[in-house]
């Protein structure tokens, strides 16, 4: 079976990026990378790197998205951890197989040119669980 290469990125929901910007920024002293609108997943997505990983803060950019209803149901705070893989199909499948419950039956396209996937948290142990793989070079 193949495995996950890295710790790509750790998504976490807020509900305004400028509101929080200052925290990861000035106080953690993240190196901020941009903000990225996702239309397809209702979502702005702001970047900032910690060494080689990356955060993503993720604000609603519609009432009725995802991350809207995640913030009214849990509030702001962690939303996803995002792992690099190669062949996402493949690992989809694979996945599938071994009787995990995926949220993507097929890869779509994420921030950063990526496809991705995601793991139900129900077989995550709760956590939801992305994959990523990134656009070819």
């Amino acid at each position: 079976m193949k495995t996950v290469k890295s710790l790509n990125h750790i998504g976490i929901a807020v509900r305004s990026i400028e509101a929080q910007r200052p925290f990861y920024e000035d106080a953690l002293g993240a190196e901020f990378e941009g903000i990225e609108e996702v239309p397809s997943q209702h979502v702005r997505v702001a970047f900032f790197r910690v060494d080689n990983v990356r955060l993503e803060l993720l604000e609603s950019t519609d009432p009725d998205g995802p991350i809207a209803k995640f913030l009214d149901k849990r509030g702001e705070g962690l939303h996803h951890l995002a792992f690099t893989v190669d062949d996402i199909q493949a690992r989809i499948d694979q996945l599938k197989e071994s009787g995990l419950r995926m949220i993507d039956d097929q890869p779509r396209g994420g921030a950063h040119h990526m496809q991705i996937a995601f793991i139900h948290p129900k077989s995550s142990h709760g956590v939801l669980t992305e994959l990523c793989e990134p656009a070819k070079s």
